[in-house]
């Protein structure tokens, strides 16, 4: 076991559950934050137990005001510095802008655009400060490309990716590094909440979450300022660097109908 930390949000289940894991497989202390108490306190004591590390849980709702404040301060009252911060949580609101709903849509930007920045602007300084820190955020292959029928979260996802690419180049030899990673469809419960399940993008495709957190854990430790999950995703973002939007935004629209 080593004395660095990560800190992970939305770890109970999916991509979030297997970084954690992965993590704890290295012998690194976890911070665990989650919504739900129940799940984050069996989740703790499962790995703590299973790779006799270091565990520690906070309970936040990531779309109420300050909680990134709240997060990094409970940090500090441990006493722990953070080495590894990774910002998982996301969730989409699917269908046209006409139907969605705003509620759901304020939380998504709150979720994706402004805790990520918040959690950001707390927690690098002092990565720098110690010359070394590694920060991963949860992108999408939606980063790429405009998403009818997902539009808002393609756009918070498209914030996601340029302001880790940007935010990389700031840090170039301070020792710290700033990744999206952008899967694309994963066998998580995040269809299933989005009502995506379904859908076309859903039904071919599908990655393991386990396969989608080692590729961004082993681009985060690398120092990438962004990785695309799986050939698929990749030809996936290619063509639509190659191919004008009036071919691509039909087919994207047609995949999440």
């Amino acid at each position: 076991m080593t004395n660095k930390y990560a800190l992970i949000t939305d770890t109970t289940s999916g991509i979030g559950r297997a970084l954690s894991e992965k993590f704890a497989q290295e012998g690194i202390n976890l911070i665990l934050v989650s919504r739900d108490l129940q799940k984050l306190s069996k989740q703790a004591d499962f790995l703590s137990t299973k790779y006799a590390i270091e565990i520690h849980a906070i309970v936040a709702d990531l779309k109420q005001e300050n909680a990134a404040h709240m997060i990094y301060k409970k940090t500090k009252e441990i006493g722990i510095n953070i080495q590894y911060l990774i910002n998982n949580a996301g969730f989409n609101e699917r269908g046209t802008f006409l139907e969605t709903s705003l509620s759901n849509e304020i939380d998504m930007i709150k979720v994706h655009v402004i805790h990520t920045t918040e959690m950001m602007k707390f927690f690098i300084p002092n990565m720098v400060k110690n010359g070394y820190g590694r920060v991963l955020n949860l992108g999408s292959t939606a980063s790429f490309m405009p998403c009818p029928n997902s539009s808002v979260y393609g756009a918070t996802k498209a914030y996601v990716l340029y302001v880790s690419k940007g935010i990389s180049e700031e840090l170039k030899k301070t020792g710290v590094t700033v990744t999206a990673l952008c899967p694309g469809a994963t066998n998580t419960a995040f269809a299933h909440k989005a009502k995506m399940e379904h859908t076309l993008l859903f039904r071919a495709f599908v990655m393991k979450p386990e396969s989608v957190a080692s590729i961004g854990y082993r681009a985060m430790m690398r120092g990438k300022s962004r990785v695309v999950a799986g050939t698929y995703n990749k030809l996936l973002v290619m063509s639509t660097m190659l191919l004008p939007e009036f071919i691509t935004n039909p087919i994207t629209k047609a995949m999440l109908r």
